[in-house]
């Protein structure tokens, strides 16, 4: 499940420069094959950035995806996802953390366990935590840097979104108990709502139910962030998008927003595939992805028996 929370992020971020999504009705879930295809690449945006808003992980990946794409997706969903066959004790420990974090009791379990150890911590980070964050954050300049997919100006965006990310994580004091305590309630809130009690359950959900507990997930994730100061849904809500420019089946979207109080902007670049637009990024990717799939899947293959011609 948090792979796919987290391919539905890079998809989105990919094709908006950033990301979004809608909350979908358990009666009704929304699939690939029924999402309407945007008109312009802005509203392909502005269609992703809805369905990351609301947790619509299903909409969101129909609006990343060619539409073929998203439904042989649903198609093999229950065959990959149990791929690997599960162990004993992956079924155990499924069951002892999920048991763990839906008890009635769970929010004052987890806190009596962890809190001996924030004083520890609050010690400990003060001296490290510093240089963690500015060694993450010059590697991730250097990745950025060396980036050839991103133009200067997108790179200087990355890079002044980056510092303040950094700034908030070290200004943020993330073992402070009452926030401790509302991260706890928010993390077993959202194990109670997803509602899996064991890993064969898990195994088999329909690709709709997968769907819909990957959007509980995700927005119980930012529940957690916003608890910490870190409200993903307002910097959603307060995009802005200009298509600034566009040749053919590729056009470019001026994409502006707020975060960390900060204003930020940058360019997402989108292309036309059968009809619908889609960030050019995640297409790439995608494609890439299919790519070595398929070449693994030739080099697995046996060898052909040579002809009885060849043999003479």
């Amino acid at each position: 499940m948090s792979r796919f929370v987290r391919f539905a992020l890079v998809a989105a971020l990919a094709a908006a420069g950033f990301g979004c999504n809608q909350q979908q009705n358990a009666s009704s879930p929304a699939t690939p094959a029924a999402i309407a295809a945007p008109a312009t690449p802005d509203a392909a945006i502005a269609a992703s950035i809805k369905a990351l808003r609301d947790n619509n992980i299903a909409a969101l990946i129909g609006n990343a995806l060619p539409a073929a794409e998203a439904v042989k997706l649903k198609a093999d969903w229950n065959k990959d996802m149990n791929s690997e066959p599960i162990s004993d004790e992956d079924r155990k420990e499924f069951a002892e953390k999920m048991a763990a974090l839906t008890a009635p009791d769970a929010e004052a379990k987890m806190y009596a366990q962890i809190q001996p150890k924030l004083a520890e911590f609050d010690k400990q980070s003060a001296q490290q935590m510093p240089m963690m964050i500015a060694m993450g954050q010059g590697f991730a300049k250097s990745a950025i840097a060396q980036n050839k997919d991103l133009s200067d100006a997108q790179k200087k965006q990355a890079e002044d979104l980056l510092d303040a990310t950094a700034q908030w994580a070290q200004t943020t004091k993330f073992t402070d108990p009452a926030l401790v305590k509302a991260a706890i309630a928010e993390i077993c809130k959202t194990a109670r709502a997803v509602n899996l009690k064991t890993a064969d359950e898990a195994r088999a959900l329909s690709y709709e139910q997968a769907m819909q507990k990957a959007g509980i997930v995700l927005g119980g994730v930012k529940a957690v962030l916003a608890v910490y100061g870190l409200n993903i849904d307002k910097t959603l809500d307060s995009v802005k998008l200009e298509q600034s420019a566009a040749n053919g089946d590729a056009a470019t979207v001026k994409v502006t927003y707020t975060a960390f109080d900060k204003p930020f902007t940058t360019e997402a670049e989108m292309v036309k595939v059968d009809g619908r637009w889609y960030g050019k990024h995640a297409i790439e990717q995608w494609q890439k992805h299919q790519a070595e799939i398929a070449t693994a899947g030739k080099a697995s293959a046996p060898a052909e028996p040579a002809s009885a011609e060849a043999g003479k």
